[in-house]
């Protein structure tokens, strides 16, 4: 079926939740998707955060022959090995004690939200007081679940689905004084994303953090960090949060997690986890034995092939670029922020930013905004420092203007 075709079917059979590109892509390989007409492009979006070892990877392509041949689906009333294997690297890379498998990062999320109030309701019960009260993040984004985007900041996700879950309350970001101020024995949990992604690529300072974990600490209270964007390796650590040297009770992953498949993962404390029992939350999908060899071999390719290390040396190379660039044209950029291979580039307003996006992809160089103002990079861990040049050049073109010469051309 052609795009006019593909655009046409859309129109009449499916809900209108995205404004897609009028691009229809039929195969990918290494960085770069091709279109119907064999056109390559450099993908620096990656599927938005999702995948991380790019197109077509060799241990994904055995993970999935192997698994597929053997077992997609048993359901969670079963065992399978997927589960406990996967389980085991995921404590080990974040540090944590207990995992809860799902198929997506607002469900992740709502389970670590669930987990907060029945950890709460399981404090009282042992005498230990505690409210249900939630707080989180101005410019947060933590999914589309009614739980998930009560949690969400931005009044476009919530409004049309309100009333929401009640008890949460917004914390101005990165301001400890408001923190302060809101925090009592009536919360239950602070929600944060160490770099926030949809909110424009805002990592928390270390203070903030900080302060967060140890008012949570003096309660019982539980930190939630949410790593479904900047987790499994994407600012070069494991998760974001270990760049503060700083442990969470609960964090969430997804996106890269799958390789392109739908896999989430709740990861907790030994002590958050005693909350859930059998029976109080649960998946049909989640875990299963497909999703789960995917994952593993995600995890044990970024570990044998060292990719935290180049993600750590591009992500720097390209945010000095990205800096260089900023200083060039410092009357439409307006800061640089990120870590590792997630990056923001702010331009001074959503219309050159909108612009600046929609010149890329005629650029062939997938890229999209986030937050209106920013231009986000969150490319396969696999890039090198030539994909990026190709990208910072071909921004700069189009902040100064000239006209359409930036062509890729895949190896």
């Amino acid at each position: 079926m052609k795009l006019n075709e593909l655009r046409a079917a859309e129109a009449r059979l499916l809900v209108q939740t995205y404004e897609r590109n009028p691009i229809a892509f039929v195969r990918g390989e290494g960085v770069y998707l091709y279109d119907e007409n064999g056109t390559p492009y450099l993908d620096m979006l990656s599927g938005i955060g999702v995948s991380a070892l790019g197109y077509g990877h060799p241990a994904i392509q055995q993970a999935i022959d192997v698994q597929s041949r053997k077992l997609l689906h048993t359901s969670n009333l079963f065992f399978h090995e997927g589960q406990a294997e996967l389980a085991l690297r995921l404590t080990e890379i974040t540090g944590l004690d207990r995992v809860f498998f799902c198929n997506s990062g607002t469900e992740a999320w709502e389970a670590a939200l669930k987990l907060a109030r029945a950890h709460a309701a399981l404090l009282e019960a042992e005498g230990k007081p505690l409210g249900r009260k939630i707080l989180a993040l101005e410019h947060s984004f933590h999914g589309r679940t009614m739980g998930s985007v009560s949690t969400t900041h931005k009044l476009k996700y919530r409004e049309p689905f309100e009333p929401l879950v009640p008890g949460v309350e917004f914390v101005r970001f990165d301001d400890i004084a408001d923190l302060e101020a809101k925090f009592s024995e009536d919360v239950c949990a602070i929600c944060l994303e160490a770099v926030q992604g949809e909110g424009g690529i805002r990592p928390v300072s270390q203070e903030f953090f900080a302060a967060a974990r140890r008012l949570t600490a003096q309660t019982g209270a539980l930190l939630l960090a949410d790593e479904i964007q900047s987790g499994m390796g994407r600012t070069g650590e494991w998760c974001a949060y270990q760049h503060y040297g700083l442990l969470p009770d609960v964090t969430t992953l997804a996106k890269p997690l799958g390789g392109g498949l739908p896999i989430g993962a709740m990861v907790c404390s030994e002590e958050a986890g005693r909350a859930f029992s059998p029976g109080t939350h649960g998946t049909t999908f989640g875990g299963g034995p497909l999703a789960c060899a995917v994952g593993i071999a995600v995890i044990d390719t970024i570990r044998r092939d060292h990719l935290l290390e180049h993600v750590r040396q591009t992500g720097a190379y390209f945010f000095e670029r990205l800096k260089e660039l900023a200083e060039q044209h410092a009357e439409t950029v307006t800061a640089v922020r990120g870590t590792g291979l997630m990056l923001g580039l702010e331009l001074a307003s959503a219309d050159a930013a909108k612009h600046a996006a929609a010149a890329m992809m005629e650029r062939h160089i997938l890229i999209n905004r986030t937050s209106e103002t920013v231009l986000r990079f969150l490319p396969p861990f696999v890039i090198e420092r030539e994909h990026v040049d190709a990208t910072v050049n071909a921004v700069a073109q189009i902040l100064s203007a000239q006209p359409v010469s930036v062509h890729i051309a895949a190896r």
